[in-house]
């Protein structure tokens, strides 16, 4: 890895990619992603030594080159780099001079998502610590716990919980902006600010996919990224009486899925002594300016 030449093994005891990418799949099991991600490790030799890792939301040129100055062997994002199928992957191209920078320098990579997604030490678990849910539950039914490594559970896709007081919705997104990494665009509401709210939907991430889940488990806000236009007024235009459906409160996704990265943090440098582990500098929200 970085200042170490491929060809010499770590010294004996030392972490290894495989060592640290090993808890991360104790605690994540591969197998609590969606059939359709792509997790684990992408680049890298299992055997590597590995001193210091950097843990960002997305696996950008930015965030691979900062990986490389701050000395990282190791890169773990919450994205997948190849989410997609590529067929080639040319250095004067985004994803391509990701792995070409990582390679170059001997820069691992291991990448989660929704294996992290569903976890009680990921980001469900990040939000449900956050706003202190009380008697929280899973907002998509259905999915059976199970017991991982490292005190992680399988909790399920978003989450339905009370407050431990009650509070508003203007009151509550103003709590949310002020404990996520600020953004361009900010922390968005819908409908009157002083709506009392009780119960909390939430589902970290893109989950415009779950708003009937939301109104059906009778929340009284949903939080989540990505809402479209259409999707968001239609739930809301599909009761005549505003309060008949959950107010919405759209997150920017990176800042809703960053509160994960210290509970990987926890996690990396308890279970393995002596390793360095950094948080990204970047923001990977890709709005950097706003006009009224």
């Amino acid at each position: 890895m970085n200042g170490l030449p491929a060809a010499d093994a770590p010294a004996a005891g030392a972490p290894t990619v495989g060592t640290v990418t090993g808890v991360l799949e104790a605690a994540y099991p591969v197998r609590w992603a969606e059939a359709w991600d792509r997790v684990g490790l992408v680049l890298g030799e299992r055997g590597a030594a590995v001193r210091r890792v950097l843990l960002a939301v997305d696996p950008t040129v930015a965030v691979a080159r900062e990986a490389v100055e701050r000395g990282a062997e190791l890169l773990v994002t919450h994205h997948p780099l190849l989410l997609r199928g590529v067929s080639s992957l040319p250095a004067d191209e985004g994803k391509g001079a990701v792995v070409t920078h990582l390679l170059r320098q001997g820069t691992a990579l291991w990448c989660g998502h929704t294996n992290v997604d569903r976890s009680s030490r990921g980001t469900v678990g990040a939000w449900l610590s956050m706003l202190d849910l009380q008697e929280p539950r899973p907002l998509m039914p259905g999915e059976l716990p199970e017991q991982a490594g490292h005190d992680s559970s399988r909790f399920g896709l978003g989450a339905v919980g009370s407050l431990p007081d009650p509070t508003t919705v203007g009151a509550l997104a103003a709590v949310i902006a002020d404990r996520v990494p600020a953004t361009a665009r900010g922390i968005l509401h819908t409908g009157d600010a002083e709506r009392e709210v009780r119960t909390v939907a939430v589902c970290p991430g893109a989950g415009d996919s779950f708003l009937e889940a939301a109104r059906a488990a009778e929340a009284d806000v949903y939080i989540t990224s990505d809402l479209r236009h259409h999707p968001a007024l239609e739930h809301l235009e599909s009761a005549a009486d505003p309060a008949a459906v959950p107010a919405l409160i759209d997150v920017p996704h990176a800042a809703s899925e960053a509160l994960w990265l210290p509970l990987a943090q926890e996690l990396l440098v308890s279970a393995v002594p002596g390793l360095e582990v950094l948080l990204s500098a970047h923001t990977t929200d890709p709005w950097s300016g706003r006009l009224p």
